[in-house]
């Protein structure tokens, strides 16, 4: 009599018997019952499952693995705070303080102010007098001559020649404004450097143009990107330069800098005049520090600043304008 062949598993009742198969490994038997013995296909499937499941190295691996990518991401994101921190504040734009000096122009210095000739509408004022307005206009000019004498506080010598009193306002554009020592002569900024190369440094931070005016040359020769490779460029129409300039009233090592730089960018300065052009940010920030500086010693206004002196200090990785000294004005 011939045996029958097993039947087929459903895939169901194979997974069930693969379970069964691995409790019976660690137990023997289960209920008192005898478990079938699994194939060699199933018993590779399930070491091949055996091999796959996690095991507890591979648990504390992962973990320490997250703990170091997580401490890595925050010291990285301290060490860019850190970084940022130290970086220079960008320079600020600062409320400007505007200043309207009287100027003489080209009129003469001197102690007041020469009279304009009387017009047509005042010449009806200027009739002859009559004989005892005039006796007593005698009498009183020579009762006023010793005070007409007096010494005034000015600069200009004095002269007994001549009838012209000149032009009491100080140099500059000619205008009716402020007593005030213009900013052109009242500042002088000083750079404290050992060489060439810190010295174009500071000018390129404070975005300060070198210049060269004059010499036979139209308009004015300009060199920037002092510390890299000094470069130029040319304007032939100098009227519509409006910012503050300095030029050098006495010799200096730092006026020798200046012609290497220009030279380096090409701009010939043979009786020319050297200048330093002042954005307007950093002439705001000056004005500032002055009137700042001036407050402190119980100066309350810039009219009564004769001299400011500033130098250019190392602050933190860029640099920073001081004001080292400051003289008043004596007025009567």
């Amino acid at each position: 009599m011939g045996t029958a062949a097993p039947p087929e598993l459903d895939p169901h009742d194979a997974e069930a018997l693969k379970i069964d198969a691995l409790e019976s490994t660690q137990t023997g038997k289960k209920g008192g019952k005898s478990v079938p013995e699994l194939t060699p296909i199933q018993a590779k499937r399930l070491e091949e499952r055996e091999k796959l499941r996690t095991s507890s190295f591979d648990a504390v691996s992962s973990f320490f693995m997250a703990m170091i990518l997580f401490l890595g991401a925050f010291v990285f994101l301290l060490f860019v705070i850190w970084l940022t921190m130290r970086m220079p504040d960008r320079i600020k734009a600062i409320e400007p303080i505007f200043e309207n000096p009287a100027g003489r122009a080209d009129n003469a210095e001197g102690f007041e102010r020469d009279f304009e000739p009387p017009g047509a509408e005042e010449v009806e004022e200027l009739m002859e007098p009559t004989l005892a307005d005039t006796i007593e206009a005698v009498t009183d000019a020579v009762s006023s001559v010793a005070a007409s004498l007096d010494t005034m506080n000015t600069n200009a010598a004095a002269s007994t020649s001549g009838s012209g009193q000149g032009d009491s306002r100080p140099a500059g554009p000619e205008g009716e404004g402020q007593d005030i020592i213009p900013r052109f002569d009242r500042w002088q900024l000083n750079f404290a450097v050992k060489g060439i190369k810190p010295y174009a440094q500071q000018l390129d931070f404070y975005k300060i143009e070198l210049g060269s005016l004059g010499g036979g040359v139209q308009g004015v020769d300009y060199a920037t990107s002092l510390a890299t490779s000094p470069k130029s460029r040319h304007s032939d129409d100098s009227e519509s330069e409006k910012r503050l300039y300095f030029m050098w009233a006495t010799q200096s090592p730092l006026k020798d800098f200046d012609i290497q730089l220009l030279g380096q960018a090409g701009i010939q300065t043979g009786n020319r005049q050297i200048l330093k052009f002042i954005p307007q940010n950093l002439e705001n920030q000056l004005a500032n520090s002055e009137l700042e500086y001036a407050k402190s010693k119980g100066h309350n206004s810039v009219t009564e600043i004769a001299k400011t002196v500033f130098i250019s200090k190392t602050d933190g990785s860029g640099y920073q304008f001081e004001v080292t000294e400051q003289r008043y004005r004596n007025k009567r």
